[in-house]
């Protein structure tokens, strides 16, 4: 069942260098990069992107952070890419995060407060969907 994905590298791992290391894992699991963009997020967009968090307490520092630098969005296709994507990523909590997944390899907790965890990757078609809208137009 060939789908879509929405990945978006986080400020952390533009930052640090690993845009390129984390679409190759995503291209050497066999999976393909239809689309991909740089972009620096704004308020409106992530207000979409994060609807359900908008009135939850941590949602300003996720703002804070997801404008801390620019992002790297793209959009990723094959079969079952979404559920693929999200094993390559790991538990959302990096400093748990399996080895051999993105966050488990290049993720912990940096003392700061917030949770700074590189990829961010769409949970369902539906999001999938609404997500590519946000990022893609």
């Amino acid at each position: 069942m060939t789908e879509q994905t929405l990945i978006l590298v986080k400020p952390d791992g533009v930052s640090r260098a690993l845009t390129g290391e984390i679409l190759a894992r995503i291209e050497r699991k066999g999976y393909v990069i239809r689309d991909l963009r740089f972009v620096h997020a704004t308020a409106d967009q992530l207000a979409r992107h994060y609807r359900e968090h908008v009135q939850k307490a941590f949602y300003p520092e996720l703002v804070d952070y997801m404008t801390s630098g620019p992002v790297v969005a793209a959009i990723i296709e094959g079969d079952r890419v979404i559920e693929g994507v999200r094993a390559l990523s790991g538990a959302t909590d990096p400093t748990v995060a399996a080895p051999g997944t993105i966050r488990g390899d290049y993720g912990r907790d940096w003392g700061n407060g917030a949770v700074l965890n590189l990829i961010h990757s769409s949970d369902s078609p539906e999001s999938a969907e609404w997500e590519k809208s946000v990022w893609f137009g």
